[in-house]
């Protein structure tokens, strides 16, 4: 045993022997090497200095360029190259199911209200001189009505400077969920669509549609149970579609659209709704609006659009067709005009059968009613 602890201390003392000669020498051709540098630089007085300056900032620029995605943005190459380093973005925007964001309209239709700023909630506005209930109502993309229902006002002309107004993100009106109330009764009370209310992004109901007691809704295009129901400045529901019969609208791109569905036309294109929906309770076929190719058939993330299909249409556009019982396309496959694509239905978050419908230019989603005319 003593041997053999005898000879490993001999090993060890040899290679912190050997390691300490080669620092030493590497040390030495180092110093060497520096003073050599330094010796032409001093000599070039400045040649070398330009080339130096163009060859450091030049290196800069490219390791700029190609790790610009790095911190917070998309790189050039994965936004010349979609699909490089991760899902194409132009497709995840397009369809994104609950966009994060308002969707912007890509034209520009009179029966469509955006608002600008979206809001999550009720906002208290302060009257100034020269308002009017009609101003005040243009600033913030709602109806007259949802500032005088809100704020229990007899007349539109009951303002003045200094009042407090209470003003609700969208046209319509806010209700407190009390014990027993469900959606379907919530829309009832307020003569809107359960769907419009499951939709709005801010109303916080889970995919089971339970309400807790004291929660605040929003009611989109509601109004109070003491109220007529209001005439809407857009088209009031009505049997609008005939399926593919209908005829084409030649729309930007070359592209001509026809209504996917015949149906009752239960919600329009908003700033959180990126679409129309067609609802009809026998659940007729869907037909495609255009041909193209299906880029996306089925349920593949569980997502809240259900069963759905995505046709692009190679000029620009594509259509989504969502919430569907079945589908009868794959993806891949070639698509003409009024093919049926599946059935209407009510997978996903969806309150009842019916057909959601999207239109998207350029990655942007439009409002299918300036086309499907």
């Amino acid at each position: 045993m003593n041997s053999l602890s005898d000879d490993l201390r001999a090993l060890l003392h040899a290679l912190v022997w050997y390691s300490k000669r080669k620092a030493i020498y590497f040390g030495a051709r180092f110093e060497d090497f520096k003073n050599f540098l330094v010796e032409k630089l001093m000599h070039g007085r400045g040649i070398h200095q330009k080339r130096f300056w163009h060859g450091s900032i030049i290196t800069l620029v490219l390791v700029g360029i190609l790790t610009s995605g790095i911190f917070g943005g998309q790189s050039i190459i994965s936004a010349s190259y979609p699909g490089i380093g991760g899902p194409d973005p132009r497709f995840a925007t397009a369809f994104e199911p609950f966009p994060a964001g308002p969707i912007l309209e890509g034209f520009q239709d009179p029966h469509t209200d955006v608002s600008v700023k979206p809001r999550s909630e009720a906002v208290e506005y302060e009257v100034e001189s020269g308002d009017t209930i009609s101003s005040i109502a243009e600033k913030f993309g709602v109806s007259q009505d949802t500032i005088k229902w809100a704020n229990n006002l007899d007349n539109v002309h009951q303002v003045k400077p200094g009042q407090t107004l209470k003003i609700l993100p969208v046209t319509g009106v806010s209700h407190v969920v009390k014990e027993g109330d469900t959606l379907d009764k919530v829309a009832k009370k307020y003569s809107a669509e359960a769907q419009a209310i499951l939709d709005f992004p801010f109303n916080d109901v889970p995919d089971d549609f339970s309400l807790k007691a004291g929660q605040l809704l929003i009611i989109p295009d509601g109004s109070p149970p003491e109220v007529k129901a209001p005439v809407r400045a857009r088209p009031q529901p009505q049997y609008l579609a005939q399926g593919p019969q209908s005829p084409a609208f030649s729309a930007p791109g070359g592209a001509s659209f026809i209504w996917p569905a015949g149906g009752q036309l239960s919600q329009y294109f908003a700033w959180y709704h990126p679409g129309i929906d067609i609802a009809n309770r026998s659940a007729p076929g869907i037909a495609a609006s255009d041909g193209g190719k299906v880029v996306l058939a089925g349920w593949p993330d569980g997502g809240g659009y259900g069963n759905r299909v995505v046709l692009d249409h190679g000029n620009g556009y594509r259509s989504l067709y969502a919430h569907l019982s079945n589908v009868y396309v794959s993806v891949g496959e070639t698509i003409s005009r009024g093919q049926l694509l599946g059935q209407m239905g009510s997978t996903g978050r969806s309150t009842g059968t019916h057909l959601h419908f999207e239109i998207h230019y350029g990655g942007v989603a439009v409002n299918p009613l300036a086309i499907l005319k």
